[in-house]
């Protein structure tokens, strides 16, 4: 048993690795692509973006818990992401007017949609390899904000490449842990998870509905809570840390003191760090990491309610995020 628990803990470290990789190149892509774009096009272009990887994964989410192919989500992302990759170093090379291009629509499609397939993918495996572990769903989750913070701040054609090709590397390597799980499994040696539950159709809407509220007004209150800081270089790479460490973090503490006291902690303890962000970068930077604590919370509470439906779970919590962000800019 704790051979096997080993293992799907390794593959879980993979995926958040490939979370990492994966947010990093398309935040690299989309701004090597953009300085000669103005600011109209700019944002539309980004908002295309956000909406195909964020708000498509509940559909993402369908299509994940109804197939029966566990690697189809993540071949199609692999997929989506190298034509991007390819699509911008032609344009690139074919020196293509970068502000007015087509292709830059076509690479934030093609960048979102691959986002939207692999995140889904991700959260969908880490459930059901780690039995909807707290800790697990903080490790996956936490990762990609460094990996936009990386991508932005070192962006360059090179790593661009390297992004990619480890994507590719990392992916070949998740499937061969998999199936040297499946091989223990087939042997005698599982992780036994919890079934569950029977719930009323009534209980899970209203559940559902006010977690996505609570995960919505969390991404527009961290918005409001970070807007107006000058961020530099460094200080990205700062914020990007610290969130990621929270959204870990979250899951430790919530499995160690229990959701209900410690989710009552943090959450005062933020709203004191909201209270007076502006008069210290610390209190700033604590701030951050308390909220991105309550992430694998709402996403675990979202799971214990759509049982079986993991892939819907994440993906509904994950298109709640750019309603909240839209709010706070505008």
């Amino acid at each position: 048993m704790q051979t096997i628990v080993r293992k799907q803990a390794m593959l879980v470290g993979i995926s958040s690795v490939l979370h990492f990789l994966v947010d990093g190149l398309c935040v690299c892509c989309l701004y090597l692509l953009s300085p000669a774009a103005d600011v109209s096009r700019l944002f539309g272009i980004f908002l295309t973006y956000n909406v195909l990887a964020f708000m498509t994964q509940p559909f993402t989410g369908i299509w994940a818990d109804r197939s029966s192919h566990r690697y189809r989500l993540l071949l199609a992302a692999i997929v989506l992401l190298a034509m991007a990759v390819l699509s911008a170093s032609w344009v690139s090379y074919a020196g293509q007017s970068r502000g007015s291009s087509v292709w830059m629509w076509v690479i934030a499609s093609l960048l979102g949609m691959g986002n939207s397939l692999f995140h889904v993918w991700g959260g969908k495996q880490t459930v059901v390899k780690m039995g909807n572990d707290l800790r697990a769903l903080g490790v996956f989750v936490s990762t990609g904000a460094f990996g936009l913070a990386v991508g932005l701040v070192f962006r360059s054609w090179w790593l661009l490449d390297a992004f990619m090709l480890a994507i590719g590397l990392f992916a070949a390597l998740y499937a061969f842990m998999d199936h040297a799980v499946e091989r223990n499994e087939a042997a005698g040696e599982s992780l036994d998870r919890k079934a569950g539950k029977s719930l009323s159709q009534t209980f899970v809407v209203v559940a559902v509905i006010l977690v996505a509220a609570f995960v919505m007004f969390r991404s527009y209150v961290g918005e409001v809570f970070s807007s107006g800081v000058t961020k530099t270089q460094a200080l990205i790479l700062l914020m990007g840390a610290v969130s990621m460490l929270g959204k870990m973090a979250g899951g430790w503490i919530a499995k160690s003191f229990g959701i209900v006291w410690s989710m009552a902690v943090v959450l005062t303890a933020f709203v004191v760090c909201f209270i007076y962000k502006d008069s210290h970068m610390t209190v700033l930077l604590t701030g951050l990491f308390l909220i991105n604590c309550t992430m694998p919370v709402t996403l675990y509470l979202a799971n214990e309610v759509l049982k079986d439906r993991e892939g819907l779970a994440f993906g509904v919590l994950a298109a709640v995020l750019i309603p909240g962000y839209l709010l706070a800019i505008l």
